[in-house]
């Protein structure tokens, strides 16, 4: 049965929620999701979209609060949170939610600098991001919509709700006033899929994660919106969500958090989610080759996917759109056996080995498979001049949802994103406080936030 104003109810559902209240697997759960995008904002940081946006931040002045990561100043919470968030999300390495949505990449940069501006300690970003995933987990899933039915990028239509319901935690609003909050966050949702493969991509997190920053300092201060924005003639579900939303999964918040049951993807590639099982059919394609010895021996490559048609870019014009192409990542799994940043760079792009193998690559895309990358598959064929065949058939790739993730595996990944800007000793001593992330006090908050701040050495 549908509440008579569904916004206040889950509203009440979520403000007196406390670290307390998080057993053990949620805790540790989301502090191994914070140390991934924290990581993977280090290594993001590095690339040139980010540095645009700390160069803007940083000239547009304002109280110093908290601290940009990786760019050496401080600026104001929701600043801070929209740069971090962007360096979060640059690299498309950070996990996914399930139904898919990058949640982690609004959230995160919210609750540390609102913590850090705060006084908060590390215990509260641990409730505040566990709140955040939650809400957009339950939004999603409440919704589950069909792959390319939403009318924007899904980080800017759902993130707005975990950015707000986070920066609700730190700033202690009441149930009313988080209604406000929603209503305020709603009216900022966004971000155009035709942006995707360009520098604006990342910046639909960075918008997220400040206007659900904004819209809760707003209500603390008692502006006002629509108090039932979920159900409201014209509101956030019948714009967004009109074919389905299930208010009662919507209400079932936290029983049991959607991070730790179904879970989300921890990425060992960065980028684009459905181009991995691409990657990892491709690359055990080449071990079946015995690694291919000189790419001109290959005479071409076949690859059968879902009808992904963002993903269907056959000749990407910059290594940044090649994150979103199934054909460039074959390629370059096929041709160097690794994926990782440098992968993704202009110079690998337009490299004559590069360009000769995009020429004998197709896509054919089959309707029988799922769209959906909790069930879909992606075969990668490829046919040697001398008359050798490997087909290898991906349905799931590291890290996905509900596989055991080797802690080795998934500390190294930090360590090499960490890697990208900071040296020894400090690196380890950024793992070593996200890994005792619930034992931060208010002071040790402010310290691993310096560390997090330096450029690069």
């Amino acid at each position: 049965m549908i509440p008579e104003n569904p916004t206040l109810a889950i509203a009440e559902r979520v403000c007196p929620i406390t670290y307390a209240d998080l057993n053990a697997e949620t805790v540790a759960m989301v502090k191994r999701l914070i140390a991934d995008g924290v990581a993977v904002a280090i290594a993001g940081s590095a690339e040139e979209p980010p540095h645009i946006l700390a160069d803007y931040m940083a000239n547009q002045g304002g109280a110093q609060r908290s601290t940009v990561w990786g760019f050496g100043f401080r600026s104001t919470p929701a600043r801070t949170a929209y740069v971090n968030a962007a360096s979060m999300h640059v690299l498309d390495f950070e996990p996914m939610s399930n139904p898919p949505t990058h949640a982690v990449s609004p959230t995160v940069p919210v609750a540390f600098a609102l913590a850090e501006s705060r006084h908060a300690d590390g215990r509260e970003i641990i409730a505040a991001c566990a709140k955040g995933f939650e809400m957009q987990g339950r939004v999603l899933a409440a919704a589950d919509p069909q792959r390319g039915s939403l009318p924007f990028h899904t980080p800017g239509v759902i993130g707005v709700m975990g950015s707000t319901v986070a920066a609700a935690h730190l700033m202690k609003l009441n149930p009313l006033q988080l209604t406000h909050a929603f209503g305020v966050a709603t009216s900022r949702c966004g971000g155009l899929s035709a942006n995707t493969g360009s520098m604006v991509k990342c910046s639909h997190c960075g918008n997220a994660a400040a206007a659900g920053t904004e819209a809760a300092a707003l209500a603390a201060r008692g502006f006002t919106a629509n108090p039932d924005i979920f159900s409201a003639p014209h509101g956030y579900v019948a714009t967004f969500f009109p074919a389905h939303f299930d208010y009662e999964v919507l209400l079932q918040y936290g029983n049991p958090y959607r991070c730790v049951d179904p879970g989300m993807a921890i990425k060992f590639y960065p980028s684009k989610y459905p181009t991995h099982f691409a990657i990892a059919a491709a690359l055990e394609a080449r071990t079946a080759l015995n690694n291919l010895g000189d790419a001109t021996n290959i005479r071409s490559v076949r690859i059968v996917t879902p009808e992904i048609t963002d993903a269907n870019r056959p000749r990407p014009y910059s290594g940044l759109e090649g994150k979103f192409s199934f054909q460039y990542v074959a390629a370059a799994a096929l041709l160097d056996g690794v994926i990782d940043s440098k992968t993704f760079t202009d110079e690998r792009r337009l490299r004559p080995d590069m360009v000769a193998l995009l020429d004998k690559i197709t896509v054919e895309q089959d309707a029988s498979i799922s769209t959906d990358t909790r069930r879909m598959h992606v075969t990668v064929e490829v046919k040697m001049n001398d008359g050798a065949v490997a087909s290898r058939t991906c349905r799931k790739p590291p890290g996905t949802w509900g596989e055991p993730i080797p802690a080795e595996l998934h500390r190294a990944k930090l360590r090499d994103c960490l890697g990208a800007r900071l040296a020894e000793p400090r690196l380890s001593q950024v793992l070593e406080m996200l890994d005792h992330l619930d034992k931060l006090a208010t002071p040790d908050v402010a310290d691993l936030c310096a560390l997090l701040a330096c450029k690069a050495e």
